[in-house]
């Protein structure tokens, strides 16, 4: 941890939206893996689910308008959490997929992340219900009454959501190749792999 940390929303005012959904995706990620990773403890929960609460309300505000102040300061201080919480507990596959992506097709870290935000958080649910539906709850997608996979599956759904306001692009749009993106499939796996995050799902 360092001694003083700079969280000042007025230093984004001029970031154009495409950095702002990147770099306010990346946090969410960042919270999300780390609540849902099989290293997450105590300490780091209530900084993500923190995180994860400022940003499904702050970060479009943001997006779509990028002089509100207030949105501004709220994403600084939620990625700042989630950046606590990744030092702590760690990601899980979002990242360990996205950094090959990045890598070999020069997609933005942020931006990777949320490509694959939705599909790889759908294949971890199974393993952390209960977590994903108290992140749902959290941002009242789902109420209280709510059963854990009726909770779960409204939080997915707020991901799809959040990830069509900023405007996330699919591989395809982005103009990765399908043919030569499905050629590089074994090497980036196993880069993936290699890096230990999916081993956190």
């Amino acid at each position: 941890m360092p001694d003083v940390a700079v969280v000042d929303g007025s230093f984004g005012i001029s970031a154009p939206k495409s950095v702002t959904a990147s770099t306010g995706l990346d946090a969410l990620t960042h919270a999300i893996e780390a609540y849902t990773s099989r290293r997450a403890q105590p300490l780091t929960d209530s900084v993500c689910i923190s995180a994860v609460k400022r940003l499904f309300k702050y970060l479009p505000i943001a997006y779509a308008d990028g002089n509100d102040l207030t949105a501004r300061n709220e994403t600084a201080i939620a990625a700042l959490e989630a950046g606590i919480a990744i030092n702590n507990s760690s990601v899980t596959v979002v990242h360990g997929m996205s950094r090959p992506i990045g890598a070999l097709y020069h997609v933005p870290h942020g931006l990777s992340n949320a490509m694959l935000l939705y599909k790889c958080m759908s294949f971890a649910l199974d393993g952390a219900a209960a977590r994903f539906a108290s992140l749902g709850r959290a941002i009242n997608a789902a109420d209280g009454k709510a059963d854990d996979k009726t909770a779960a599956a409204a939080f997915l759904d707020a991901i799809g959501d959040i990830c069509k306001k900023l405007e996330v692009p699919s591989l395809a749009e982005y103009g990765i190749d399908k043919e030569d993106f499905f050629g590089n499939i074994d090497k980036m796996a196993d880069d993936a792999l290699a890096s230990g995050s999916p081993a956190n799902t």
